[in-house]
């Protein structure tokens, strides 16, 4: 299987896995969809039980706990190479802005498009981004 069709199965089957999804911290979360599409993509996620952070607060806690300031942080931890955002390809990983410390975690779907959550949205849907924090290749 090539590496174009690999990216894509992964991608879609995450698609199809979150999409719609309602947010709540510490069970469907940034962190969670990410993991889910790093996991589908081969790579080891370690992630905190579900649950155990429900606010900001805590999950900021238990992202400090484990020695990363920020998410961005803790993907260039496990050894991904950060890319510029525009060369993202499907199945990577792109970091928007938030307004909390912590960051927020998109997975690139494809033509600039990614899949997270919104302030405005109730489920996790595809968003055109249009500012980015940064990017790393999976």
């Amino acid at each position: 299987m090539s590496e174009a069709v690999r990216r894509r199965d992964a991608t879609q089957a995450t698609l199809d896995a979150w999409r719609g999804r309602k947010f709540k911290l510490g069970h469907a979360d940034c962190v969670r969809l990410a993991a889910d599409h790093l996991r589908r993509m081969g790579h080891k996620v370690r992630l905190p039980a579900k649950g155990k952070y429900a606010t900001v607060r805590s999950a900021l806690k238990e992202l400090k706990a484990r020695g990363y300031a920020d998410l961005p942080a803790a993907l260039d931890d496990m050894g991904l190479e950060q890319i510029a955002p525009a060369a993202a390809r499907i199945g990577d990983i792109i970091a928007i802005p938030s307004e909390h410390a912590i960051g927020c975690l998109m997975v690139a779907v494809g033509n600039g498009r990614t899949l997270g959550w919104q302030e405005d949205h109730e489920g996790a849907e595809v968003f055109q981004p249009v500012e980015y924090v940064g990017a790393w290749r999976v």
